[in-house]
């Protein structure tokens, strides 16, 4: 296997952390709105992912970078083409880092309200932008022969794409949503266990509906094996959640984000941007790859770094293990 080959499988692990991650606080996020009843279970919420949202953004980063280090004619073709839904995706995460820092810096009724909503719309938005994102990348988008995108915004507003921004968003919110029936106590737990049921049935038709036109439209065999894991995975996981396994059900739904993940990476290589316009101007990972040079210095460095960030995030989770309550929410000191 040749280093950049080697590199588009980390770039793959590292966009489905990512998404297993952030997708559950994207979902706490959303739930917010559609679980809490009132202002001390939004404070459960966002406390059970108050220690660990700004570590999950950090697989983000490191994708972002690697991208750019290892295949810099994807980054640029990618960033360019995609400007407005990537920076409509980095001011909502601008904004919902502020908020979940911001919120209860003041006691006004208004103030914490606000900045509840902002929590909301900012994880609801990118989590279906990140769907459309990369239905665009699988199914593919007008590249020409200089790799460059002369499609418009309108063109990334496709049917396969806006369907995987839906399968995204639902997905999420599943995930999140026996996340919160996994970390909580009580009425709130209960009633995210119901609401788990009810999103994970619709997550199921999305998300098979969206797998099998990938599966139709670019799949093979391996592609075949991620669906079959992806499906079973999710169906299990509404079992669990029915049975009262939260833990069992959550590691379940990050399965099934970390099966979905890979089928799209599957049905991709070894393109890294297929072009609508002609095949021969796709993006490969040949001819959007760095120097051999440039790739062998970055794989010492992710040897060295990763395990160091891997164990630290690890035991980040370990120490904010418990389950939380309204009964543990101290009341505010200004």
């Amino acid at each position: 296997m040749e280093l950049h080959d080697v590199w588009f499988v980390l770039i793959a692990v590292l966009w489905t952390g990512y998404f297993f991650l952030e997708g559950f606080d994207f979902g706490v996020g959303v739930l917010t709105r559609l679980l809490a009843r009132d202002r001390a279970e939004k404070r459960v919420l966002i406390n059970t992912i108050g220690p660990v949202w700004d570590g999950n953004e950090v697989w983000l980063l490191t994708a972002g970078g690697a991208t750019f280090a290892a295949f810099p004619e994807w980054y640029a073709t990618l960033f360019s083409g995609f400007y407005l839904p990537l920076l409509a995706i980095l001011i909502c995460l601008i904004i919902r880092g502020v908020a979940f820092e911001y919120r209860a810096k003041r006691p006004e009724e208004n103030w914490q309200r606000n900045w509840e909503t902002a929590i909301f719309w900012t994880s609801l938005i990118p989590a279906f932008l990140w769907g459309v994102a990369f239905g665009n990348i699988v199914h593919g988008v007008k590249i020409d022969a200089e790799f460059e995108y002369v499609g418009d915004v309108w063109d990334l507003l496709n049917p396969y794409a806006l369907l995987g921004g839906l399968v995204t968003l639902t997905l999420f919110t599943f995930h999140g949503t026996v996340f919160t029936a996994l970390k909580t106590v009580g009425e709130i737990r209960e009633r995210a266990r119901k609401l788990a049921l009810r999103v994970g049935l619709v997550t199921a038709v999305l998300a098979a509906a969206f797998l099998l036109w990938t599966q139709a439209d670019r799949g093979d065999g391996s592609s075949l094996v991620a669906l079959a894991v992806a499906v079973a995975s999710l169906v299990a996981a509404l079992v669990a959640n029915q049975a009262g396994r939260e833990g069992r059900a959550f590691a379940l739904s990050g399965v099934t984000i970390v099966a979905a993940v890979a089928m799209l990476f599957l049905t991709l290589f070894p393109n890294v941007m297929p072009s609508t316009l002609d095949a021969d101007w796709s993006l490969t990972v040949t001819n959007a790859s760095s120097s051999p040079y440039t790739l062998k210095i970055m794989t010492w460095l992710a040897v060295i770094a990763t395990p160091v960030v891997l164990l630290y995030q690890g035991w980040t989770y370990w120490v904010f293990r418990k389950r939380i309550g309204t009964q543990h929410i101290a009341d505010p000191v200004h």
